[in-house]
């Protein structure tokens, strides 16, 4: 028997249209080759073996702002061409977020699906792996047979979720199935990761459907997208998307996602108790320790510019950092500038440095600090890194956008979280390492790209009527699109 052939593409980012922050190629881990397909573990299973892989290329960065058309369009290009030249393809494993921004792109994944079938044609089958915070638009759905995304936020099954993607693909082309049915459900509900936390109800018993529905005859795949809250298109909005064999059962078991989906929109809640910066510090002053502090409004992990700084002056201006009676660490701020002087004075030195804001340059803008360097670190996605101290806090000065959110990246800087007083964090939701530490936890509702205030950030391209702006909407229609090949 003839292996099947897969070819593997796509391009990785989620990107906020609120933050003035431009994702460019430098950005973005590009692999080609057996360097992409290294990075799947279920590479060498049994039936992965059966499969002829064409590894075309596939780029990725940390969540960031629209990204440079400029790239994007060479991306494409070397995509295309790939394609081209691979030979006769029965299959495309597509390794996408789905929330990627590109400039004058309302829906930069659906351009990309449609150049790519006027390259590879209608007949190979196209397996399409996503985020849950990702859009599924009319075009990426018309354009791929198979849909699915994560199904934790935090994304600690997002390896499971390409294997299931890829998987699903490649077991219908050896099994010799045609492409499956497939539903779509808009749901026109758009809210913020930080509220749709699968840790929590209702998205733990919303996401707790899945497993039932696809243990079901006739069934493939089942797949709930949150959609993406900080981006300002069309598309931006919830979904579902069911596969499967039998039409009416994946008709029926789409809309009744759907249904309790909106049925439950105003039951959903941030996944910690929020407030101001300024209480949540008067919180962790007399709060368990260690008190973890989420910056939201900045959150490069969603998006946001990385250099705002409400957050870092409120510390400033704190009385346990002046008088340094609690052991405090920020992390982090972009400013390659700031990093850059820190290691040239070297560990040790006293250093007199503008910090932040030249990128997102909201008030308070810059700020003016004195401090000592007390580490330095070559970080993989940091670059040049420096902690810094200044009275009872030690914070981080980042060359690149980073996010921190695991022991490793603080134990490069010598910092051990577990045993500080507070950690204040650009993030929303706590992810694995730092949610297990933490003995206390707020999120602060401070501004930014990412700002929780959905209401504050200022829409105007997304459909209407659309939850939660418009709060006493209509029930809306959840009848299914069906797709029968």
């Amino acid at each position: 028997m003839t292996k099947p052939r897969i070819a593997v593409a796509g391009i990785h980012i989620e990107s906020s249209t609120f933050t003035p922050y431009m994702s460019t190629a430098d950005d973005f881990i590009v692999t080609r080759g057996e360097e992409l397909m290294d990075r799947f573990y279920w590479r060498d299973e049994d039936w992965a073996t059966q499969i002829e892989w064409i590894p075309v290329l596939h780029s990725r960065a940390l969540p960031g702002g629209v990204v440079e058309r400029g790239a994007y369009d060479a991306w494409k290009a070397e995509i295309l061409e790939g394609l081209a030249g691979a030979g006769p393809l029965d299959g495309l494993f597509f390794d996408i977020h789905g929330a990627m921004s590109v400039q004058g792109m309302d829906d930069a994944e659906g351009d990309l699906i449609n150049a790519i079938r006027g390259v590879i044609g209608p007949d190979p089958m196209v397996s399409a792996s996503m985020d849950l915070h990702g859009n599924v638009s009319q075009d990426l759905f018309d354009g791929c047979d198979i849909l699915t995304c994560y199904r934790l936020a935090p994304h600690e099954d997002a390896l499971e979720s390409r294997r299931r993607a890829a998987y699903n693909l490649g077991m219908r082309l050896l099994n010799g199935q045609p492409k499956p049915v497939k539903a779509l459900v808009h749901v026109p509900v758009l809210l913020p990761g930080e509220k749709t936390s699968t840790r929590i109800e209702p998205a733990k018993s919303l996401y707790k459907m899945i497993d039932p529905i696809e243990e079901m005859d006739g069934i493939l795949d089942a797949a709930i997208w949150i959609g993406f809250a900080w981006a300002d298109q069309p598309r931006c909005k919830g979904a579902v998307v069911v596969t499967g064999d039998d039409a009416g059962l994946v008709k029926e078991q789409a809309e009744r996602i759907g249904q309790y989906f909106w049925d439950v929109r105003d039951a959903f809640e941030f996944v910690a108790p929020v407030a101001s910066m300024k209480e949540c510090l008067a919180a962790a002053e007399d709060g368990p320790k260690p008190f973890f502090i989420s910056d939201s409004g900045d959150n490069p992990g969603a998006g946001g510019a990385d250099d705002v700084t409400v957050a870092l002056k409120a510390l400033l201006e704190w009385k346990p950092v002046q008088d340094a009676t609690l052991d405090i660490v920020y992390a982090s701020i972009i400013d390659p500038v700031a990093a850059g002087a820190a290691w040239e004075a070297g560990v040790g030195a006293e250093v007199d440095l503008e910090v932040g804001g030249h990128i997102d340059t909201r008030e308070p803008g810059p700020l003016n600090v004195h401090a000592r360097v007390e580490a330095l670190a070559d970080d993989p996605m940091g670059g040049r890194t420096a902690l810094l101290r200044t009275g009872g806090l030690r914070f981080i000065v980042t060359t690149n956008r980073n996010q921190y959110t695991m022991y490793s990246q603080f134990e490069l800087l010598g910092v051990d979280i577990t045993t500080a007083d507070v950690v204040v964090v650009k993030i929303g939701y706590l992810e694995p390492d730092l949610y297990e530490t933490q003995k206390g936890w707020l999120m602060a509702l401070t501004p930014g790209g990412v700002d929780q205030d959905l209401i504050r950030l200022g829409h105007h391209k997304i459909e209407r009527p659309m939850y939660p702006f418009d709060s006493d909407m209509a029930d809306p229609d959840l009848h299914a699109q069906v797709v029968v090949p």
